[in-house]
């Protein structure tokens, strides 16, 4: 027996005090209202109904039963209705896990107005520069810096990561400004760490990459520290553009051209991504972030 469907019947029938306007609800004979009805009666071993020839009333404990069981068909409803609306509405707890210099500077105001236009999202969201893997660390979306990913996962490029070199005016006129990367190792170096160690200064000279690292005066994974010791003049600092581009605008800080190419890896092709399940796009929370904080970072670019 179908116990939820003959609720519903038995409800219906009840509020409507007769078998055939019950069966219009549904679609049914009446027949069939009458029969799921009579099976309920069996199971639970008790009358429910009193059946005349042209009604149907409760009996005492059919009256009783009816007082219990319509609000729970209501609540059931109402969840049933919460999970068609999970996903058609943009709404619930949404994971966000985000490299700290990005999330600090480019994606927390972004956030912020993500938050005004869907208020029904619940951000959850985590700093960090430990790499993390979407599926162990139950992560809706996840903003990495570094190479395209050879996860299973879609990846989309917001930004370029390209590391330049920067030191502030006083640095550059007590130490002299460098006009080859060769000339690098003899300057006070101020090093972004990463999770898998210090990012080296590497340049192609003659066709051949070489390491022109520095001696370090600081090593840290605070960009912000790092670029406030290269304001006070410690030394040069080498970090993302779109990380040091409002010290360059307020003159804080300058940006060091060679012509031979310098940058932290032989790769090139850096770049920040956001990362996500391709199955979890489907999910109406998911595509509105992935969508808002895309069209944003690009707009912004």
């Amino acid at each position: 027996m179908d116990q939820l469907r003959a609720l519903k019947y038995f409800v219906a029938t009840a509020e409507a005090g007769n078998f055939s306007v019950a069966a219009k609800q549904f679609g049914v004979p009446a027949s069939s209202i009458s029969r799921r009805i009579a099976d309920l009666e069996a199971s639970l071993g008790a009358q429910l109904l009193t059946r005349t020839t042209r009604t149907v009333s409760l009996t005492e404990v059919g009256q009783q039963y009816l007082q219990q069981v319509a609000g729970l068909l209501d609540q059931l409803e109402q969840y049933n209705q919460s999970v068609r609306d999970y996903q058609t509405v943009p709404t619930g707890r949404l994971k966000i896990s985000s490299m700290v210099g990005f999330g600090e500077q480019i994606l927390i105001p972004i956030l912020d107005e993500f938050s005004t236009v869907y208020p029904d999202i619940l951000l959850d969201v985590s700093l960090s520069d430990e790499l993390s893997k979407l599926g162990r660390d139950d992560v809706d979306i996840a903003i990495r810096g570094g190479f395209a990913p050879d996860e299973r996962v879609v990846a989309i490029h917001l930004m370029d990561n390209r590391f330049v070199a920067a030191a502030s005016a006083g640095y550059l006129q007590r130490q002299g400004r460098p006009t080859s990367t060769r000339e690098l190792v003899n300057h006070q170096g101020l090093y972004f760490k990463t999770p898998v160690g210090p990012t080296p200064w590497l340049s192609e000279i003659q066709g051949q990459w070489q390491e022109v690292s520095g001696p370090s005066v600081l090593t840290s994974n605070n960009g912000k520290w790092l670029a406030r010791k290269a304001v006070e003049g410690h030394g040069i600092v080498m970090m993302p553009r779109w990380a040091l581009q409002p010290y360059f605008e307020s003159g804080d800080l300058q940006i060091l051209h060679f012509d031979e190419p310098l940058s932290i890896t032989q790769n090139q092709d850096l770049g920040v991504y956001m990362l996500y399940q391709k199955l979890a796009y489907s999910t109406p929370k998911v595509k509105a972030a992935v969508d808002f904080i895309t069209a944003r970072v690009k707009q912004n670019a």
